[in-house]
């Protein structure tokens, strides 16, 4: 079974993204499940979990609506404000749902890159590993040493990174980069998204660019803790999503790492089998 582990759905005239703009073009409409179907489709992709684009309730129950509506998608990873004070109230409120297997702060937006590390959202981490759902960690490489605080406060908390953490492959910037993601692999018990790096590489990525990246990331995280998404609709601003499974296919050669990779992982991550 392969599963699309990362991807986005988001209507325009909802008013709640603040960073799709205009000038993001092609990404600047609304994204739907009829528009994914054919891709899931083609490639023989049985199921995806729906990541939340907005950083407000309101978006992830309209996330969950689709989620009930639509048989694809396996699972939501929804957001909620993990500095409120009704925080675990309201994280073990959203985790009845049975299609609500995480949440995502978005971090990389967030000015203070110690917020993460703020007493005032303990609470929030603890329901989170009470109610058994992942914490989805939207980080940039600037972040990965709050990330590795983080993970030994909470060495319970079910967490992947997402899309690699976004290093800057349009620059070529890998060392702290690889230095601190390894640290991480070694550490912790974090998963890792194999999604975003063609974004992350630019409109003009050559596969000889991308390649370190994910060999770093097979090599750290393993075959076992290696999750792979396409970051859809975000992906066609890089590529299309045939080429990046393409990709992927040449990248992870052997059999078997891509068959957990692409699938397997994902179910263990989210804990599907119990949804």
């Amino acid at each position: 079974m392969i599963i699309d582990a990362h991807q986005h759905f988001w209507q325009l005239e909802r008013g709640d993204y603040g960073w799709l703009m205009p000038d993001l073009a092609s990404l600047y409409r609304d994204f739907m499940p009829d528009d994914l179907a054919p891709h899931l489709l083609q490639h023989d992709i049985e199921g995806t979990i729906l990541v939340q684009a907005a950083p407000t309730p309101a978006e992830t129950e309209f996330l969950l609506d689709i989620a009930d509506k639509t048989p694809f998608v396996l699972g939501i990873v929804g957001w909620t404000d993990f500095a409120a004070k009704s925080a675990a109230s309201d994280i073990a409120r959203l985790a009845k749902h049975p299609k609500l297997v995480g949440l995502r702060p978005m971090i990389q937006d967030i000015v203070d890159d110690d917020w993460m590390l703020r007493s005032v959202l303990t609470p929030a981490f603890e329901a989170m590993i009470q109610c058994d759902l992942t914490f989805d960690a939207l980080v940039l490489p600037r972040h990965l040493s709050q990330l590795r605080k983080l993970l030994s406060r909470h060495p319970n908390l079910r967490t992947v990174i997402d899309h690699g953490a976004k290093p800057d492959i349009s620059c070529g910037q890998f060392d702290d980069w690889a230095n601190n993601i390894a640290v991480i692999a070694k550490e912790s018990r974090a998963y890792c998204k194999l999604s975003g790096l063609l974004t992350e590489a630019g409109k003009d990525w050559t596969i000889t660019e991308v390649a370190p990246y994910v060999a770093h990331l097979l090599e750290h995280f393993g075959p076992e803790r290696l999750v792979w998404g396409s970051d859809w609709p975000v992906l066609t601003k890089a590529a299309s999503y045939e080429i990046w499974i393409e990709v992927t296919v040449s990248l992870i050669p052997d059999e078997r790492a891509r068959k957990a990779i692409l699938g397997s992982n994902a179910g263990e991550l989210y804990r599907l089998s119990e949804t």
